[in-house]
C-alpha cells in the first residue's frame, strides 16, 4: 500500500474501512456486486480515507464516527476510476483486467452510478451540512475537470496553467477534501481544518504530477497498467508541456502528437523524446515544490505522531514508483 510502517498508527482502523467496503459493495443484482467487489479486489492505496483518518486524530478522534466518511471517500474515487477506464478505453488498472474489459461499457458506467449513490447514503447520515456540501463541490469540480481532459485531447496549445487547471479538479480536490472532512467530522479548531486542506491540496497536485511522469518513466509491471498510456489517449500531462516546450525535438513531437500517433512504434519515440530533454527533471521540481508546501502547512497542526505520518506521507509520494 505505502512504504514499510508509514501507517501503522491506523493499520487497525484502515481494516475496518476495507471491511466496511466489502460489506457495502454487496448489492442486490449479483453481477452488480461482481463489478463493484472486482473494483475493490484491485487494491489501491486508499490514499483518501488514510487522510481522512488522520486528519481526524488532530481533534476528537472516534472511528465510529468517522468510518461513513471514509468509505464514502472511497468509493467516490472508485467509482471516478471505473468511468476513467470507460472513458480511457483501458484494459488493465493495477495489473488487472478493468471491470470495463470484463463486463463492458454498460456495467461499467452502472457500476460507477452505483458506488456514488452508496456514498450518498452514508454522508446523508450525517447531521454536520458542511461535509455534504465540500463532497458536493469536490465531485463536481471533478466532472469539470475530466470535461476539460476529454476537451483537450491532442491540443497541442495547452499551457502550464490548463494542466494545473485540470490535475487540481480531477485529482487534488477530492484528496484535499479528505484530510479537510476528516477534520470537520471531528470537530478540529479551524485553524487545523484549514492547514489540513490546504496540505491535501498541495499533496494531492503532487501526486498526480508523480503519477504523470511514472507514466513517461516507469516499469510498465510495477506501475501495474501500460507505460504511455496518457500519452496515447492524447492527454498532455506535465512532463509532454515541457517536453514541447525545451525539446531539441520538439516539432517532431508536435507532430507525432497532431497525428494521432498514426506511425508504427510512434509513442515509443515519443516516450523518448519527453524522456531525454529536461522535461521530467522539471516536473520533478514542480512536485517537489508543492510538497514543500504541503509540508509547510504541517506547521500549523499539534506536534502528535500523525504529524510525523503526514510528513512521511509526503515524502513518500515524492518517491513512489507504482
Amino acid at each position: 500500500m505505502f512504504g514499510v510502517g508509514i501507517l501503522d498508527d491506523i493499520q487497525n482502523d484502515l481494516l475496518l474501512v476495507e471491511k466496511e467496503l466489502n460489506r457495502h459493495v454487496q448489492a442486490p443484482h449479483e453481477v452488480l456486486t461482481q463489478t463493484s467487489k472486482h473494483l475493490l479486489k484491485a487494491g489501491g492505496k486508499r490514499l483518501r480515507p488514510a487522510f481522512a483518518l488522520l486528519a481526524g486524530k488532530f481533534a476528537d478522534y472516534s472511528l465510529q464516527n468517522l468510518l461513513p466518511l471514509a468509505v464514502a471517500l472511497e468509493m467516490i474515487h472508485m467509482a471516478s476510476l471505473v468511468h476513467d477506464d470507460v472513458v480511457d478505453r483501458a484494459l488493465t488498472r493495477r495489473g488487472i483486467p478493468t471491470v470495463k474489459a470484463k463486463w463492458g461499457n454498460t456495467l461499467s458506467l452502472q457500476t460507477g452510478d452505483y458506488l456514488l449513490a452508496k456514498s450518498l447514503t452514508l454522508i446523508a447520515g450525517y447531521t454536520e451540512t458542511r461535509i455534504a456540501k465540500i463532497l458536493a463541490k469536490a465531485s463536481t469540480e471533478m466532472c469539470q475537470g475530466e470535461i476539460q481532459q476529454i476537451a483537450s485531447t491532442f491540443d497541442i496549445r495547452q499551457n502550464i496553467r490548463d494542466y494545473f487547471y485540470r490535475i487540481k479538479r480531477k485529482t487534488a480536490m477530492l484528496i484535499s477534501a479528505s484530510c479537510q472532512l476528516g477534520a470537520v467530522a471531528s470537530g478540529a479548531p479551524a485553524v487545523v481544518e484549514r492547514a489540513l486542506q490546504k496540505y491535501g491540496h498541495y499533496l494531492g497536485m503532487a501526486f498526480q504530477i508523480t503519477d504523470d511522469i511514472l507514466d513517461v518513466i516507469a516499469d510498465e509491471k510495477e506501475l501495474g497498467k501500460p507505460v504511455g498510456s496518457d500519452l496515447k489517449q492524447g492527454i498532455l500531462t506535465l512532463p509532454t508541456i515541457f517536453a514541447l516546450k525545451v525539446s531539441s525535438r520538439k516539432e517532431r513531437l508536435e507532430k507525432l502528437l497532431l497525428s494521432r500517433f498514426a506511425e508504427k512504434n510512434s509513442i515509443n519515440e515519443a516516450l523518448e523524446i519527453i524522456k531525454n530533454c529536461e522535461a521530467v527533471d522539471m516536473s520533478f521540481q514542480i512536485a517537489t515544490k508543492y510538497l514543500g508546501k504541503a509540508k509547510k502547512q504541517l506547521s500549523y497542526l499539534p506536534d502528535t505522531p500523525y504529524k510525523a505520518t503526514l510528513n512521511l506521507l509526503a515524502d513518500f509520494v515524492g518517491t513512489r514508483r507504482f
